[in-house]
């Protein structure tokens, strides 16, 4: 059988998308299914030695890539890091990764249809990079597989979904905007990885948790590729163009700079129109404990984040506030955690990693009574 989407909603977050859209296309029956072999098993077997090619992504600019080379032919899996593979939706036997001649790929247009595959294989290992170096991880389940992207999902697909092995990028309402940027690429891996660890719920409180922890660490992986294409900032998915007018989805600073997602926490925030809404106050948590509250500029980008309270919150550093957030996803978080949860699941990590007196656990502390979550 060929890759096939997963469905919208799911149960504890199974399939997460970018962004809900009311109305939005989908890709059923959008075209006649290709003919394939089975999930995509190929690119985890008979690995061969990894070469570096180059590619020339839509997102991420001219970067390096880390390829296989088999029978004569270069594809996009990667054995250095557990065979990551990239497909096309759209190939005949899309089971196959992509394959080129001469290990250089994509033009930067989408009139090539590798250019979005170099955004996906690219950001997918800069993923898997950060969640190895920093925690140890080594892929999503932690098992030393890596997962496998599919692009150009579906006609005129403006969204992005995980299944937990892996993720579908569609290519804009138009079929000339990607979402494969760098941050959303990394967010959809999250979610895969969430779904192997604490099972953050897809609706509800939990639901905006779910989405939160997929931008933190969108963002996170944003900050260690640093690449020129796409300057590191606490924008979530500024780089794929959503609505066609270069903004951002999500503003991490101050959530309610999108027009419709809460800076504070106040109950029947679960039951928002979507959980990317719901997300805007753990966002919001998160920016203020790691770079604090008022005026700030981050790689030439200018912040002003709030506080429910008027006070002023030091932040400790994005490392330290990615480490306690993972810490508590791995450790405290579970499928049934809210708001209050969080907080206290965030206390007990911080606790753990910096101690219970430490500047990291009264700050974790602080940037939660900022975003009203007592």
């Amino acid at each position: 059988m060929m890759r096939k989407k997963p469905a919208l909603v799911a149960v504890a977050g199974v399939a997460a998308a970018l962004i809900a859209v009311p109305g939005a296309a989908s890709a059923a029956g959008s075209a006649e299914a290709p003919h394939g072999s089975g999930p995509a098993k190929a690119a985890r077997t008979a690995a061969s030695p990894a070469r570096t090619g180059v590619g020339h992504g839509v997102r991420v600019g001219t970067v390096p890539l880390t390829t296989r080379e088999h029978n004569g032919t270069y594809e996009l899996i990667d054995p250095t890091r557990g065979g990551l593979s990239t497909h096309d939706f759209f190939a005949e036997d899309n089971t196959k990764p992509f394959t080129d001649k001469d290990n250089v790929w994509g033009d930067g247009t989408m009139k090539n249809r590798q250019s979005a595959a170099v955004d996906a294989h690219f950001a997918a290992g800069q993923a898997w990079d950060y969640f190895k170096h920093t925690f140890g991880r080594s892929g999503v389940h932690g098992d030393g597989k890596g997962p496998a992207m599919t692009v150009h999902y579906g006609r005129n697909q403006a969204d992005a979904y995980s299944d937990g092995d892996g993720a579908f990028f569609g290519d804009g309402k138009d079929g000339k905007n990607p979402v494969t940027a760098l941050d959303v690429v990394a967010h959809e891996y999250t979610h895969s990885l969430n779904q192997a660890t604490a099972r953050l719920a897809s609706s509800g409180e939990g639901g905006g948790l779910n989405e939160a922890t997929s931008d933190i660490f969108g963002t996170m992986v944003e900050f260690q590729a640093d690449i020129p294409a796409d300057t590191p900032d606490y924008l979530i998915g500024e780089k794929a163009n959503y609505y066609g007018d270069g903004k951002p989805l999500r503003y991490m600073d101050k959530p309610s700079k999108d027009g419709k997602s809460p800076d504070f926490y106040k109950p029947g925030i679960g039951r928002l129109d979507n959980s990317h809404l719901a997300a805007g106050v753990a966002n919001h948590f998160f920016y203020l404990l790691a770079e604090g509250s008022g005026k700030k500029v981050v790689n030439g980008t200018t912040y002003n984040s709030p506080t429910y309270d008027g006070s002023k919150v030091t932040g400790i550093g994005r490392d330290k506030a990615a480490r306690i957030w993972y810490k508590a996803l791995t450790t405290q978080f579970t499928s049934a955690t809210d708001y209050k949860g969080a907080r206290a699941g965030t206390l007990k990590a911080a606790a753990a990693l910096y101690g219970k007196g430490s500047t990291a656990y009264r700050t974790v502390a602080k940037a939660w009574t900022a975003v009203h979550v007592a």
